[in-house]
């Protein structure tokens, strides 16, 4: 089980405590465009995932190559720095030969999920399972090629998604310490039993 920061990992700890598995994180850094950065064009993650992948064959010259290279660099940075904050110096759990369920709390754009459940692919995993609350229908259709199977609860209609928050009864700020702390806690969890 796999749970995409911060939010996601609120979501993935709950399916994790009932699935009675473990839990880790894939730390995906949404990219946008400069003053606009709601507003994603792709997303990477760490061990180099990009989507999309046409990101990574742009070259001086190309119109905003400079605007995309820059907005790479400062995501990059902050991904290697909350993987630090969420796994220290653990590596990664690997998804090889398992089956992976990867979670998020919502989709947009779904440029994100595609890059964390890109990730999850380079492991090998028996079958990959992208698992969502609310979702885009566009979003929904992007990730679809990055998985083998899609766990959605409800689809918002095409032009009718404004926000995931808009979703939820309770959408507060998760910390990157209830992260921390929820990913202990099923650590603790599943030694303990």
């Amino acid at each position: 089980m796999f749970g995409i920061p911060r939010g996601g990992v609120v979501v993935a700890h709950e399916v994790a405590e009932r699935l009675d598995c473990p839990l880790d994180v894939l730390v995906v850094r949404k990219l946008g465009y400069p003053g606009h950065e709601e507003a994603a064009f792709g997303a990477l993650g760490e061990e180099g995932a990009l989507v999309p992948e046409a990101l990574a064959r742009m070259q001086p010259g190309d119109p905003g190559y400079e605007v995309v290279r820059a907005a790479m660099e400062r995501k990059r940075q902050e991904a290697e720095e909350q993987v630090r904050t969420f796994r220290g110096t653990r590596p990664r759990r690997s998804a090889a030969g398992a089956t992976a369920i990867v979670v998020d709390d919502g989709l947009a754009t779904g440029y994100t999920f595609a890059a964390a459940l890109a990730i999850v692919r380079r492991d090998g995993p028996r079958r990959l399972i992208a698992a969502i609350p609310v979702a885009t229908a566009d979003g929904a259709d992007l990730i679809s090629s990055y998985c083998d199977e899609i766990r959605l609860l409800r689809a918002a209609q095409r032009g009718r998604f404004f926000a995931v928050s808009m979703h939820y009864e309770s959408f507060g700020q998760v910390s990157d310490e209830e992260v921390v702390a929820l990913l202990a806690s099923r650590e603790e969890g599943r030694h303990g039993s």
